[in-house]
């Protein structure tokens, strides 16, 4: 019954992990509260970042035909080793943390902070080649996010069999169109839909939007059934963690999606 696109939600970790030995058990409040905190952990990170980038851009831009060195204007030499770090700190504890889910309490908050520290700096390089873009996509991803909540919470989108197993065969299929372009780009080529801003490229990019946003509806689901379960406390944190998975997705595409469209312009 239980059954996600999004590989951090799967049905075993809900339905056979039965209640810990203080009794404590999982509730959508408190996985409500554990994604907030590790959504501030995010931001924090990604702040600090981006305090540290922009400003770097902005001289090296100007230095920019004076013959200067770049990374003699840099304020901070240390902000881009530490985004590029976070990324695979961030990218090594999701495995951990999806095979490991009982660790989650300690590890997700740390998983946030890496991915915030990467999050920081891509969109910190993509926000000086298109300025402002940055903040649509976030009002974009956490609009989303509110409509989703709401039309699951009325009904309006029921999660049925069909519309599960449907998700998840679209999700498997992007990741082997991403995987593929990925192991392309090893050899100077890539799929032309997938990194192209023409009308495909523009097309699959909305499409890729569209699925991850409907995974937060799975995601929603599974939460529920998990706390209506009795799954165990740490269990909150390894929703938040699953969410934000979901989350950093969506905001990635709808950023990759307004960058097609401005490079256009």
């Amino acid at each position: 019954m239980f059954r996600s696109s999004n590989p951090a939600l799967k049905e075993e970790l809900f339905s056979s992990s039965g209640v810990l030995a203080d009794g404590q058990v999982m509730t959508i409040q408190g996985a409500v509260n554990k994604t907030l905190i590790m959504l501030f952990i995010l931001v924090a990170g990604a702040s600090w970042v981006w305090t540290g980038i922009m400003p770097m851009l902005s001289r090296a831009a100007l230095a920019e035909g004076t013959g200067m060195s770049a990374l003699t204007l840099q304020g901070n030499p240390l902000v881009v080793p530490v985004a590029i770090g976070g990324f695979f700190v961030a990218l090594v504890l999701s495995f951990v943390i999806v095979f490991k889910p009982v660790w989650s309490s300690y590890l997700a908050p740390v998983y946030a902070l890496g991915e915030g520290l990467a999050l920081g700096g891509i969109s910190a390089f993509i926000e000086f080649r298109f300025p402002g873009i940055v903040m649509q996509a976030v009002l974009l991803t956490f609009a989303t996010l509110f409509c989703l909540l709401m039309a699951y919470k009325f009904g309006v989108i029921r999660v049925t069999d069909k519309f599960r197993l449907g998700l998840v065969v679209a999700t498997a299929a992007i990741g082997v169109i991403y995987l593929i372009n990925l192991v392309m780009g090893f050899f100077h080529t890539s799929i032309p839909f997938v990194s192209g801003g023409g009308f495909f490229g523009i097309a699959f990019s909305m499409f890729v939007v569209g699925i991850a946003a409907l995974n937060l509806v799975l995601d929603f689901d599974l939460i529920e059934r998990g706390a209506e379960s009795g799954a165990p406390k740490y269990m909150e944190w390894y929703s938040g963690f699953a969410l934000m998975v979901t989350l950093v997705w969506l905001y990635m595409e709808i950023l990759r999606l307004l960058s097609k469209l401005r490079g256009r312009d």
